[in-house]
């Protein structure tokens, strides 16, 4: 076997020694970071390269197992009530277990328990990585040297990242600081929009900066993105659709690389903005800390 291949399946085997963990504990309380640790993957990336090769997010994967177990549980337990297989499955009653089951399944609980639709019932369980389409996958590596930002930091539903971004640059204009005409601007995402409560979702909105951050009442605060070897792809267009870069990378060159990413989340570097160009002509440059 060559040493791409090895790495891919290695892969492969990471991602499926998580789903056996999840089906060995599906009564327990599991969490991304548990997950992660199982995988081997930094916390920050593990989300991404899960849901690149499952086309979904680990904790949608870890209620469908639990939704699964449950399907078990009505066709051949009668005698079960379906209140009690609710709690078992997690849900905090039986009428958001009956929403999610007909949602993932297409039967309603009774239904399902009264004429099971098996055919329709394994289609859930054909896991398929999420699909690129034409990306091409220009990759660099580069020495990324440490660099002393200002950064705000943005809590909350990422919809609102805007409204974070907005006091970052009134605090630019009001100070002359970090002028984005001539410093670098990054956002560093902490998380995985899609697969992250909205008041948990961390976002670091950042300019690069070669002073000290003077006390202020914007919430700017000194910090420092780690330099060190990163792996970088450059995005042309929306940057709602960056996921689908990043994904690409995770899915099709990482495992090829033989390269493991670092305990850093990927972070974003905007290179032209959209008040200055056509949305279909930003650039973005992604960063994937390497070790």
């Amino acid at each position: 076997m060559n040493e791409n291949r090895k790495s891919i399946y290695s892969y492969d085997q990471r991602i499926a020694r998580v789903c056996e963990f999840v089906y060995q504990n599906l009564d327990k309380e599991l969490t991304l970071e548990q997950m992660s640790e199982v995988a081997a993957f930094s916390k920050f990336h593990f989300h991404r390269v899960f849901s690149a090769y499952t086309g979904m997010s680990a904790t949608k994967f870890l209620q469908l197992a639990r939704l699964r177990r449950a399907s078990f549980r009505l066709a051949f337990e009668p005698q079960k009530k379906i209140i009690d297989i609710a709690y078992e499955a997690g849900f905090d009653s039986p009428e958001a277990f009956a929403r999610a089951f007909k949602r993932t399944f297409d039967q309603s609980p009774t239904d399902f328990r009264a004429e099971p639709k098996w055919p329709e019932w394994h289609l859930r369980f054909q896991f398929q990585p999420q699909p690129s389409g034409e990306i091409p996958m220009n990759v660099t590596i580069v020495n990324f040297e440490t660099t002393t930002v200002a950064l705000i930091e943005h809590l909350g539903p990422p919809e609102k990242v805007l409204e974070t971004a907005g006091k970052f640059i009134a605090w630019r204009k009001a100070t002359g600081l970090s002028p984005v005409k001539t410093s670098k601007t990054f956002g560093i995402p902490y998380s995985d929009p899609s697969n992250t409560e909205p008041e948990k979702f961390r976002w670091d909105v950042c300019g690069s900066i070669d002073t000290d951050v003077p006390a202020n009442d914007y919430g700017v605060k000194a910090g420092v993105i780690p330099g060190g070897k990163c792996a970088v792809i450059r995005h042309q267009g929306s940057h709602s659709t960056l996921g689908t870069s990043i994904y690409a990378f995770y899915r099709e060159w990482l495992p090829n690389s033989g390269e493991e990413v670092r305990d850093f989340p990927c972070f974003f570097h905007y290179l032209n903005f959209v008040h200055e160009v056509d949305e279909c002509d930003l650039q973005t440059d992604i960063y994937f800390p390497l070790r």
